[in-house]
């Protein structure tokens, strides 16, 4: 749509993507503009927030200490997939930016750099590695099996895994909309006139899907800082294997 044939060219999602980012900038300043001691309005939502992030996630999983230090990031997270999944419910927008890959798969980085970085941190690079892929107290001939595994499930399947549970929900989510209002659309304006009479039916099947669609929005996001957050304390315990 706009740039074509360049290499910043962008097309609607990127524009979806760029307008939900600047939705999230903009309403956190204005919600701790001017901060009150007693919150209200946008700084009572935003503070809502924050401290669901702390206090189920960051302190829940990783305790208050550990947690406080990786608050920034985990936040930044929940939010950041929060506000792009949203977008898949506004209307003249309709799609969540996260239902292309790229952005998952940013995130899915960030939390991998995160969460081995922690790890090769406080132990080591050669030790951090043994100790995530070798299973203590097994027999040695069942290593030939199980390091393979644990390597794949560790440094392979978890960011690979966080992308596409991201990518694959929102993309159906949007698909499921697309068929129930399009079906109304259809059943309204191009079918055989007995048809008219499906369009209320799909038209309440597509609004029940809405709402169960804003409920994935937020476990999304919820389960996608989440894991962050349980692969970053993994990897602070990786000797306790």
């Amino acid at each position: 749509m706009l740039f074509e044939g360049t290499p910043f060219e962008l097309d609607r999602l990127m524009l979806v993507r760029i307008l939900m980012a600047a939705v999230l900038v903009g309403f956190m300043l204005l919600a701790f503009r001017s901060p009150k001691l007693v919150p209200r309005g946008l700084q009572n939502i935003a503070e809502t927030g924050l401290v669901f992030v702390k206090e189920q996630i960051c302190d829940e999983v990783l305790g208050k200490e550990t947690g406080k230090k990786f608050f920034p990031l985990i936040a930044s997270i929940f939010f950041a997939v929060l506000f792009l999944n949203i977008s898949g419910v506004i209307p003249f927008l309709n799609i969540s930016s996260n239902a292309r890959i790229g952005f998952p798969l940013v995130l899915a980085l960030v939390a991998y750099v995160a969460f081995n970085y922690v790890g090769i941190k406080k132990y080591g690079f050669f030790h951090y590695m043994r100790s995530s892929i070798v299973v203590p107290n097994v027999p040695p001939a069942m290593h030939v099996l199980l390091i393979p595994i644990e390597f794949i499930s560790t440094f392979l399947l978890r960011p690979f895994t966080l992308t596409v549970r991201l990518m694959a929900n929102m993309l159906a989510g949007h698909i499921m909309l697309v068929l129930f209002f399009s079906a109304t659309h259809f059943f309204l304006f191009d079918g055989a006139a007995w048809m008219k009479v499906l369009s209320p039916f799909s038209l309440l099947g597509g609004f029940a899907f809405t709402l169960f669609e804003l409920l994935v929005v937020f476990l999304q996001a919820y389960v996608f800082a989440l894991l962050t957050a349980v692969y970053i304390g993994l990897a602070q315990h990786a000797d306790s294997h």
